[in-house]
């Protein structure tokens, strides 16, 4: 069993939307570390509070990763055991914590990984598509670079996983298929909570499924990778 030690920084996935997602040993490991590094301590205290966790919380998240992280840094350097946690699933995906890594490991600060919930393997395995290699776009640009990025995918064999917002995912589906075709796709909204849908089918079907509707929820996109085709042999 691993017990938070002098120095170590804990890097702990947290429920994408189900609180029973919680793993054991990330449970243990928050109930034990000095402190809590958290996106949102407002959103973090409703998971503490399931788990009766009494550690204290700073804030951490991408308007003040600059000025905490050096606090944190002298804190671990001290002797001091943290665990850093994002709103959802495992931290340094496309949230602030990857630069506290950074840093931590720059300073030869032990970092361990309490491994859990990730909304973006919660999708691609469930998707249909090929999971055996695959490529993680994250959030696209909203404008500057946009284009260019969902062209640089046109031949990109393998499936990609992207992350999108409630008030950008048609225009998302829409750009995709402009670019790269009417593939086949999986998007999936609210996964793990109440409302949890996945909608397969080609982009267009994605497309005219969440038109019909008001769109809310966080979505996750999988989408097929370039196929190429094969050369007839003469």
């Amino acid at each position: 069993m691993d017990t938070p030690g002098s120095g170590t920084l804990y890097i702990v996935s947290t429920p994408i939307g189900n609180l029973e997602d919680m793993t054991m040993r990330g449970v243990r490991i928050l109930g034990e570390v000095s402190l809590i590094a958290a996106e949102d301590t407002r959103h973090t205290a409703i998971l503490l509070k399931q788990y009766a966790i009494k550690t204290h919380m700073q804030a951490y998240h991408d308007h003040n990763k600059e000025k905490v992280t050096p606090l944190l840094i002298r804190r671990l350097s001290g002797g001091d055991s943290l665990a850093v946690v994002s709103d959802a699933g495992t931290p340094g995906i496309s949230d602030p914590a990857f630069y506290l890594v950074r840093e931590a490991v720059r300073h030869d600060i032990r970092v361990i990984p309490v491994p859990g919930p990730s909304a973006a393997l919660a999708c691609l395995v469930v998707s249909g598509l090929p999971t055996d290699r695959f490529v993680f776009e994250g959030f696209l640009p909203v404008k500057k670079g946009r284009r260019t990025r969902l062209e640089s995918l046109k031949e990109e064999q393998r499936t990609i996983i992207i992350y999108e917002s409630p008030h950008r995912i048609l225009r998302t589906l829409t750009d995709l298929r402009e670019i790269l075709g009417d593939r086949q796709v999986c998007v999936g909204r609210e996964i793990t909570k109440k409302f949890e849908e996945m909608i397969r089918g080609s982009l267009s079907w994605a497309i005219d499924c969440l038109s019909r509707d008001r769109v809310r929820g966080e979505f996750v996109i999988t989408l097929q990778g370039s196929v190429k085709e094969k050369r007839k042999t003469p």
